[in-house]
């Protein structure tokens, strides 16, 4: 997951690109092509019930921090059908006034590095955008650059499309999702709670689902577009899980409250709630505290990141938002109650 310090090593190049529309590579011989776009339900935002058990959660054949797997109870809990959209967000940058971090300038102690070594551009407002390249690369700085300008409101930079009301709001930092929890009376759920939502009782597989708006094609400059989708669709578009919600993978990566190391506590099993500061370690953002984000994105593909899958798991930069990561809340009490 991207960090700001990630996008200082990148260089000035990486910088100055705004998403706007990037056209495909083009379709290799012999290729599907686009498929017509899904029709997509409009959706109520009526949380859901889940009266709590016990499921197994974690993986152990496909990423190592996946594991351990393990037997593990939580409580009952409402949750919303869908991820927080830009219609539910708007409603309460209205409500409240809120100024999301990434529609503001940039503090130049979080680079950690001399403010004159710092590019201009990197201490505007902005955030990450996704990118495709016209090649075939292993390299994420080949497809992540840090858009001036990007934030829920324009989500492709300054240049690109307006928000969509039904889409997944996206390029929020931890304390923007916290703010509009509060105010909607919810919270982000654990690690636990969202792997026991999303699996419905079934065991994950590693296999790419049709029912996921997902990566079709070879990752990262070739997308078929099968689904109909070039990147994040409005949520309703895929039929949902056996609990009723939707897009609990694919679509965007949802943040979690747990703190984010890699595997899992084999003894914490009774609603766990992850690791404490203090033993939390990400090892591809070493030196800061990463948020565990869930259920993969638009952007895994089976010759990339093949984490379309309720355990799927990552840590995630909590003070910065991308173009592949939104949330959506549980409650402890029926909303309104």
């Amino acid at each position: 997951m991207m960090t700001r310090s990630t996008f200082l090593l990148l260089g000035a190049s990486a910088l100055c690109a705004a998403l706007a529309a990037c056209g495909d590579a083009g379709a290799p011989a012999g290729q599907p092509v686009a498929a017509t776009p899904r029709a997509c339900a409009t959706l109520a935002d009526t949380p859901v019930r889940l009266a709590g058990g016990r499921f197994v959660m974690g993986e152990d054949d496909v990423y190592a921090e996946e594991g351990p797997v393990r037997e593990t109870t939580v409580a009952g809990f409402w949750i919303d059908p869908h991820e927080v959209t830009n219609r539910q967000f708007a409603d309460f940058v209205a409500a409240t006034g809120h100024v999301t971090v990434a529609e503001k300038p940039v503090d130049p102690k979080q680079f950690q590095v001399p403010v004159e070594q710092i590019p201009a551009d990197m201490l505007k407002p902005g955030s990450a955008v996704f990118t495709p390249p016209d090649f075939p690369s292993n390299n994420y700085a080949d497809w992540w650059k840090y858009v001036p300008g990007a934030s829920w409101k324009k989500p492709y930079g300054p240049t690109g499309p307006d928000r969509v009301a039904n889409e997944p709001v996206v390029h929020l930092a931890w304390d923007d999702m916290v703010a509009y929890a509060k105010w909607a009376g919810g919270r982000i759920p654990t690690e636990a709670e969202w792997e026991y939502a999303a699996s419905a009782g079934k065991r994950s597989k590693n296999v790419q689902p049709a029912e996921a708006n997902s990566w079709q094609g070879a990752f990262p400059n070739y997308n078929a577009e099968t689904d109909g989708f070039k990147g994040v669709s409005p949520v309703g578009c895929y039929k949902p899980n056996a609990n009723g919600l939707y897009d609990m993978v694919g679509n965007v990566w949802e943040v979690t409250a747990d703190l984010f190391r890699p595997g899992h506590d084999p003894d914490d099993t009774d609603n766990p709630k992850g690791p404490d500061e203090g033993s939390a370690y990400d090892p591809l953002n070493p030196g800061m505290v990463s948020r565990t984000v869930k259920g993969g994105s638009y952007l895994c593909a089976p010759n990339y990141c093949q984490r379309y899958r309720p355990a799927s798991r990552q840590g995630r930069d909590p003070g910065m938002g991308t173009s592949n990561v939104g949330f959506r809340l549980v409650y402890d009490k029926a909303p309104g109650a």
